[in-house]
């Protein structure tokens, strides 16, 4: 085979190949080819990299299955800070060997990574819910419990109710279902992460939806935060039915 043929070629093989192709095109006298096979060992490096870390951030599952549970759901929140919009939370229950690579607290995933994952996350958990709660209740009862309120929601739209939540940070009052608040859990928990990848992607379309309604406050960009951008908006057009008025006291 040509070099750019080869070339090719192993960017498009699967992930369980790559020692094998390492091996022979590390055996090629061609230098060229030789450089592939550099370059694919450390795809293999990088990837067993991300084995390890998926097996390290099942932990507190593993510790929950240790311990009797059998149902273990993982809770995290979108949008707790931002001027506009709905608080959203999400909650999703894997099954014991669950194995999704790239799984990851949803700030440090791309867009289009999140958008992926969310929907492997959605085929491959045995479970999960999603809760939504506007920003006139946000005003009504404060963004701490409507973000509980948004969580319990999420429960309530599980097919099952679940023995064992881990949540990022907080733990939700009156419950009775034991749980477990990991600070930075969205980074330490494949449940967590997973939630925080639904949470994120579901808050994120609505914003796009009401960019489309108000065009001139630029929600396809900033999702509702307090940038200059969106404070300069404010200041042009005045506040829109989607704002969180409690969040804007100081201007209004």
């Amino acid at each position: 085979m040509k070099v750019k043929d080869i070339n090719e070629f192993v960017n498009n093989i699967d992930e369980n190949d790559y020692m094998k192709y390492v091996d022979i095109l590390s055996k090629d006298e061609r230098k060229s080819v030789q450089k592939i096979a550099v370059k694919l060992s450390k795809k293999l490096d990088a990837l067993r990299k991300e084995e390890e870390r998926i097996h390290r951030i099942q932990e507190f599952e593993r510790d929950c299955y240790e311990n009797g549970y059998i149902y273990i759901g993982g809770i995290d929140e979108a949008g707790r800070g931002p001027l506009a919009g709905p608080v959203v939370a999400a909650v999703v229950v894997f099954d014991k060997d669950v194995d999704i690579k790239y799984i990851n607290d949803s700030k440090k995933l791309s867009e289009e990574k999140r958008n992926e994952l969310f929907e492997t996350i959605k085929n491959e958990a045995l479970d999960y819910g999603i809760g939504i709660v506007d920003n006139d209740k946000i005003d009504d009862i404060n963004i701490l419990n409507a973000t509980y309120l948004a969580m319990k929601k999420a429960i309530n739209n599980l097919k099952n109710k679940p023995d064992c939540l881990l949540i990022d940070a907080v733990t939700i009052p009156n419950i009775d279902i034991h749980q477990k608040g990991i600070i930075k859990g969205d980074s330490k928990s494949i449940s967590i992460a997973a939630a925080s990848i639904l949470a994120k992607v579901t808050r994120d379309k609505l914003m796009y939806e009401y960019d489309d309604k108000y065009s001139e406050y630029g929600f396809s960009k900033h999702k509702g935060y307090g940038t200059k951008q969106h404070y300069e908006a404010i200041e042009a057009h005045g506040i829109t039915p989607i704002h969180r008025r409690s969040f804007l006291k100081s201007i209004l």
